[in-house]
């Protein structure tokens, strides 16, 4: 036993030791040693052993006269795509020295003078290592970390790269009016939270205590947690929080397509040094928007960066976009523009605003008000972003919009004040400065106080003497007609100019309308144009429970499917646009895409792609009508695991959770290709993650619904994997699950399905049209994973994610039990049930199950029918 013992301790030495010799052989190939340095002005950088990474100086966008030192991706083509920069904002000249001294500091030096420093010196660093997951690492002779770029972010995170609460990314200034954005976690009282912030100018401030900055976006609060917080990109492309003494709770912002391996792992990737096999990276970028990109070796025969997620998808949503001014949303609601308030102006080619005069104080030396020097000018429909420290006072008891104006001009220190409505009672804010950007809503109007000046005139000296007057009489009756002439000329050629304008808007509509259908960004139609796209909604597609879809089409041909909806949902005109945003947001292959929307007065309408082979049921349902509609067993089962797939993308993937409720064959769509698109899902209001179940009045369809709206217990997704286990049933029997035409043996398909399969026989209640074509193992993944779904109890239920795993066979399955509903009605007597649906089959169509009002979240409706 000794001996054996003995043994395997040296074995394990022995590995041991030859790990750390493998690794310092690694970083030896590729290390830096002590004493050497990159000029700026010649062309060589520190590569990572496959040449993924490089780490050196790069001439900036702007000026090639000016340098970064920077580490970028070295084997992609183009120009060099940064992933790191000491000095993002302070270019250093050709002149400039990146030294590794012998004491181990790394010194970024221009002209005699240091420009950055690592401050590692007398830290026993030996050698320095471009990592090939784009870590820039300085060892020491123990082979630990002294150093690393990691720990320093710029504006960008690399898969496994650790943003802690103590580090930001930071990004590049706008050369005006100099503000700049950060991504951090910010500290509440019992919470934290990633938040994008806009950061103004210092310039802009008078003194340092009314320095501030704005938080516009956030992602999910984590409260109540113990050890560190770490935000973490993965090598799959999802990003989000982990958290916990042993890293095991995770919160995410954003959730790729395929990611099962999650976030904890990505915590470790720092010490991975393997090239990454798909290229990605997380950018703070200069607009403040944060986007996840990832590189694509084929998009339409070019390689290039490919947008995978944004934090904000609205422009206008991002504070500072256009400085201090105001910022305008095209009617694509995708596109923004920048206007400046009264006294300021744009600075060169930028786009946005700065010198506003109304940021220099109004009081007098005494600190009294100069009323009589100033006036308001008044900007329409517009609001906006401050932050608490730009507040005089809030008033909540006036009683019109002029009011809100004059309170303003009353008070030296004011500078501008907003009048809006909150829940229908009206607010006036009264601030110091402005500071983060305006946005238009229709609710507001933005009062800016001004220099009067402008409005009185210039007076100048007097002219007397008849002589005076009559040659500037002379003057006036010589200027006139050249005037007259040249300004019917001008009328002329501005009536040709809009007559073309006129007819190249329209081509240009059409082509806009066409390149945003392709994109996926949400259309505002109004009425009479959708009028005029549907000839007048001539040719009715089909009518569900929200109301009638009619078959359209643009101005480039594209086929769209336009929903009337049938009543006004309950929301005001600006939530609903809020919400069909949302919706227009989500974008995955299995599901109908939303184009765009009509919101006038009380009519609400839904633009849709369209779906050439139209709805589910026309194809795995037989009638006379659909009798040469026929679906192969492949086919079958490549629809039912795409339809869960989009089922699981918006339970699952989506910052706000939705529920369906109303999963059925009628609401999945068939592209030209087969390939199934959800329809109606984004119809439910959404659920916040913090929320458990849902809400009010639901109606459902019968055979689809689960048991839980019944016994009126709390409605999770679960509800919605119900009815996909009922949906998956119908696509392998090829029928209805609930058939009164059929024999009291199989009138009921889950009954006879689940007596079938548990005796071997499971070929037998498949689509007899098929002729037994269909392959076995197939069959058998999905008859078990359909009576799992269907389970009475909600948490022996599978998660839609659990269910594609288990159709794609990544997963065992284990045999299910026979349902307690299924179990309580062959106890009852199939006999005896049968022949009591008989007599009712036509008393009942529809019915409607009413829950408790205590949720938020609605979902969709649908009207039932007897099946």
């Amino acid at each position: 036993m000794d001996m054996a013992t003995s043994l395997l301790s040296s074995a394990l030495a022995l590995m041991l030791l030859l790990f750390i010799a493998e690794l310092c052989c690694c970083i030896e190939s590729s290390g830096v040693v002590l004493g050497s340095r990159l000029l700026a002005k010649e062309n060589k950088a520190w590569f990572s052993d496959n040449k993924t990474f490089a780490f050196g100086f790069t001439p900036t966008a702007e000026s090639h006269d000016k340098y970064q030192l920077s580490i970028w991706f070295a084997q992609l083509p183009g120009d060099r795509t940064l992933v790191w920069s000491p000095n993002i904002n302070s270019p250093v000249t050709r002149d400039a020295i990146l030294e590794f001294d012998n004491t181990g500091n790394l010194m970024l030096m221009d002209r005699g003078t240091t420009v950055w420093a690592s401050n590692t010196s007398e830290a026993g660093v030996e050698t320095a290592v471009m990592s090939e997951n784009g870590n820039f690492i300085l060892y020491a002779d123990n082979l630990s970390i002294v150093w690393q770029s990691f720990s320093h972010p710029s504006d960008t995170l690399l898969p496994g790269q650790p943003l802690t609460v103590s580090v930001e990314l930071t990004s590049s200034k706008s050369p005006s009016p100099g503000g700049y954005y950060t991504l951090k976690m910010l500290q509440q009282p019992t919470s934290l939270n990633l938040a994008l912030t806009y950061n103004v100018p210092e310039s802009y401030h008078m003194s340092p205590e009314l320095y501030s900055n704005y938080s516009y976006w956030s992602g999910p609060d984590i409260s109540n947690v113990t050890g560190d917080v770490v935000a973490v990109l993965d090598k799959a492309g999802s990003f989000g929080m982990v958290y916990g003494s042993s890293s095991d709770g995770a919160v995410y912002v954003y959730k790729n397509d395929g990611d099962y391996g999650g976030l904890f792992s990505a915590v470790n990737q720092s010490n991975d040094w393997s090239r990454p096999s798909v290229f990605r990276r997380l950018i703070l970028e200069g607009n403040g928007n944060l986007r996840l990109y990832r590189w694509d070796n084929d998009v339409n025969g070019s390689r290039q960066w490919v947008a995978e997620w944004a934090a904000v998808s609205n422009p206008c949503g991002i504070a500072g976009i256009c400085g201090n001014g105001i910022c305008n949303l095209d009617r694509s609601k995708t596109n923004a523009s920048c206007t400046c308030l009264p006294g300021t102006s744009k600075v060169g080619n930028v786009i946005s605003c700065s010198g506003n005069s109304s940021l220099t104080g109004k009081c007098g030396p005494h600190h009294e008000n100069l009323t009589s020097e100033f006036k308001i000018s008044t900007v329409q429909q517009t609001a906006y972003y401050f932050s608490g420290s730009s507040v005089i006072a809030n008033y909540s008891d006036i009683e019109s919009v002029s009011k809100c104006g004059n309170a303003c001009l009353s008070n030296c220190d004011c500078v501008a004040s907003v009048y809006g409505l909150s829940e229908e009672k009206p607010y006036c804010w009264v601030l110091r400065n402005l500071e983060f950007g305006g946005f238009e809503d229709p609710g507001s109007t933005l009062f800016v106080k001004v220099e009067a000046n402008g409005s009185f005139g210039v007076s100048g000296d007097k002219q007397t003497g008849n002589s005076s007057d009559e040659s500037q009489s002379t003057r006036d009756k010589v200027l006139i007609l050249p005037i007259v002439l040249s300004m019917t000329v001008l009328i002329a050629l501005l009536g040709c100019l809009l007559y073309i304008n006129i007819h190249r808007k329209r081509s240009l509509k059409r082509a806009i309308e066409g390149s945003l259908i392709l994109s996926g960004a949400p259309i505002s139609f109004s009425y009479r144009d959708l009028q005029h796209r549907t000839n007048n909604f001539s040719e009715l597609l089909g009518t569900g429970g929200f109301g009638s879809v009619y078959k359209g089409s643009l101005g480039d041909g594209t086929l769209i499917a336009v929903k009337k909806l049938g009543k006004v949902l309950p929301h005001g005109e600006r939530e609903f646009i809020t919400e069909v945003n949302t919706i227009g947001s989500m974008h995955h292959m299995n599901l109908v895409r939303l184009c765009g929307y009509c919101s006038e007065g009380t009519r609400r309408l839904l633009v849709y792609e369209f779906m050439k082979n139209g709805s589910l049921d026309k194809w795995i349902f037989h009638s006379y009508s659909n009798r040469d509609r026929l679906l192969v067993w492949p086919t079958r089962f490549r629809i039912a695991i795409a339809t869960a797939q989009g089922i699981a993308y918006f339970h699952e993937q989506c910052r706000n959770r939705i529920i369906h409720c109303d999963i059925k064959p009628e609401n999945i769509l068939l592209d030209e290709n087969f390939c199934p698109k959800v329809s109606d899902f984004g119809l439910a209001k959404l659920m916040g993650r913090e929320h458990s179940h849902v809400v009010t009045m639901v109606r459902g369809t019968r055979g689809y619904l689960a048991p839980e709206w019944v016994s009126n217990r709390p409605i999770t997704v679960k509800a919605d994997v119900y009815s996909y286990g009922m949906l998956l049933l119908e696509i392998v029997g090829g029928r209805r699950n609930l058939d009164m035409t059929c024999d009291a043996e199989d009138f009921f398909y889950p009954g006879w399905a689940y007596k079938e399969m548990s005796e071997g026989t499971a070929e037998k209640v498949v689509d007899r049209r098929l002729e037994g074509a269909m392959e076995k193992e197939e069959l058998m993944r999905a008859l078990m994973v359909a009576f799992w779904c269907i389970q009475d109890e909600v948490s022996t239920r599978p998660t839609m994610g659990e269910v594609v795993k288990m159709l794609e066979g990544s997963v065992d399955i284990n045999m299910p039990p026979m349902p307690q509903t299924v179990l309580e009605l062959i106890e009852e007597g199939l006999d005896h049930v049968y022949r009591s649906m008989k007599r009712e089959l036509n008393q009942f169509s529809s019915f409607t199950i009413t829950t408790h009002p205590s949720s938020n979240a609605t979902c969709s409706y649908s009207t039932m029918s007897p099946r």
